[in-house]
């Protein structure tokens, strides 16, 4: 059995690339607005908001545990990619490697987006993380519908 893996699925946005990639370049500190039942507060730990590579610390919940994920973000902005590598945290006492990838391209007036879960179990008896991959489905969701919002006031 593998202990390395992705999972990946394809989401239709209503938020354009350039909105969703500016969320995460530089206003992240807004995520936890957006999806309040996903996220419940972000940190500066190193650098500032605007600085790619700078490091956040993340509250969230998931299937009603509180926890924490410490990580590094970067925004390719020519290629429409935002990836976030994680570094420490709750998830990795199941997995080595936790690392999520939004590809996205243009569709009319919003996007397509492939999402994207890297991920290396710490052992065989580790399942594959499809709930961290629901989770990101739902902020990801969350985080569109926030953003649409704002683009129709």
């Amino acid at each position: 059995m593998a202990l390395k893996g992705k999972l990946e699925t394809v989401l239709e946005l209503k938020s354009s690339p350039e909105k969703f990639l500016n969320l995460w370049k530089e206003q992240a500190h807004q995520v936890p607005n957006h999806t309040p039942t996903n996220i419940q507060g972000v940190h500066l730990h190193e650098g500032d908001w605007n600085t790619h590579g700078c490091i956040k610390i993340w509250k969230y919940n998931i299937e009603g545990r509180s926890e924490v994920f410490k990580e590094k973000i970067e925004v390719d902005e020519k290629k429409k990619v935002v990836t976030i590598i994680g570094l420490e945290g709750d998830v990795f006492k199941l997995y080595k490697v936790y690392t999520a990838i939004w590809e996205l391209t243009s569709k009319g007036e919003g996007s397509l987006t492939k999402l994207t879960l890297e991920y290396e179990k710490l052992n065989e008896d580790i399942p594959v993380p499809n709930n961290y991959l629901d989770f990101i489905i739902s902020m990801t969701k969350d985080i569109d519908e926030g953003i649409s919002k704002i683009m129709l006031n």
